[in-house]
């Protein structure tokens, strides 16, 4: 059986973006270009959040995000979602300016995925943030997914 990741918009937009000059952004991207090679390995998903961040700025950017996603399943903002994203931001889990990662997160965790996959190190895949939702959620009798970044999840078979 295919893992289900649920792919956030800073994998779509590394993906997508010119080639970058900055040496930490280019690895990011050549890890991004090595997972979505093997994406028939898996089953993609995403939200309409992410088809809405996608959307935004540069018409021709924008363009070419959203092309990248016309063939992945979209999950429903559902009201529990909201609730479970509004609650990580009143816990002081996710600070208010990033509530549409907590969204993401949130989005992710009711529909069980098995991967958040994404590049946000600040406030997705920050190991002390994770272990704070993981407590917050498994009081509610939640599973939060595993979040990690391309290379993470393709570890030593990325070469």
């Amino acid at each position: 059986m295919k893992r289900r990741i649920y792919v956030e918009t800073s994998v779509i937009s590394y993906l997508t973006a010119r080639p970058s000059k900055n040496v930490i952004e280019a690895g990011h991207q050549q890890s991004t270009y090595l997972f979505w090679d093997r994406r028939s390995e898996f089953d993609l998903v995403v939200s309409e959040l992410v088809v809405t961040e996608c959307g935004a700025g540069d018409a021709s950017a924008a363009s070419k995000r959203l092309d990248a996603l016309l063939t992945i399943p979209l999950l429903d903002i559902t009201a529990q979602s909201v609730e479970l994203a509004k609650g990580l931001v009143v816990a002081g889990i996710v600070p208010v300016r990033a509530a549409e990662d907590a969204m993401h997160i949130s989005i992710a965790t009711v529909h069980f995925v098995d991967y958040l996959l994404t590049w946000n190190c600040r406030h997705i895949a920050n190991p002390e943030i994770q272990a704070r939702i993981a407590e917050h959620f498994q009081r509610l009798g939640l599973f939060l997914p595993f979040i990690c970044t391309p290379d993470e999840l393709l570890g030593d078979d990325n070469d």
